[in-house]
């Protein structure tokens, strides 16, 4: 299990701002594989399965996620009537009742691929793993940071030093 969170942060750790978006996203997606399937511990055959339920249970999910945030953003409750705002909180309900639709079917097509203690275990391994990339993305940003501060001080002290 060590071996495994070893790989993930190694992955992790590859990650850096001057890379191309589509690389970090490929190294963020084979670590969260590599999470899941060892937190579920997938045998091949469950895992050849399971994947391709997976990618589309989690297509489905985004593209939800992205029609209620392109529904929040195109719509300002200060500035609409009251049927204005009393329509989009029905649309707001309906995509949520639409999320919560996607989840029980998936949920019951994982059951025929992964056991029930798998499919429960399932939500804990995607928790712990945006955890663990909110936490890298901190230290990144952190390191960033530091870095800039010393060069900023080092240019001072040049500066400083010019000067004299």
């Amino acid at each position: 299990m060590k071996y495994i969170y070893s790989i993930i942060l190694s992955l992790l750790l590859t990650i850096s701002y001057g890379q191309d978006q589509t690389t970090i996203m490929e190294k963020v997606e084979a670590a969260k594989i590599a999470l899941i399937t060892e937190r579920l511990n997938l045998t091949p055959e469950q895992a050849e399965k399971f994947w391709p339920v997976y990618r589309e249970f989690s297509q489905k999910q985004v593209e939800l996620r992205q029609e209620f945030r392109q529904l929040r953003t195109s719509h300002d409750p200060k500035t609409a009537s009251d049927a204005e705002n009393k329509r989009m909180l029905e649309k707001g309900m309906q995509i949520k009742q639409r999320q919560l639709d996607l989840e029980k079917n998936y949920s019951e097509r994982m059951q025929k691929v992964i056991s029930t203690r798998q499919v429960m275990s399932l939500k804990k391994a995607e928790d712990d793993f945006r955890q663990m990339l909110i936490q890298r993305v901190k230290e990144q940003k952190s390191h960033q940071d530091q870095l800039r501060q010393k060069r900023m001080m080092n240019e001072n002290n040049m500066q400083r030093k010019r000067n004299n």
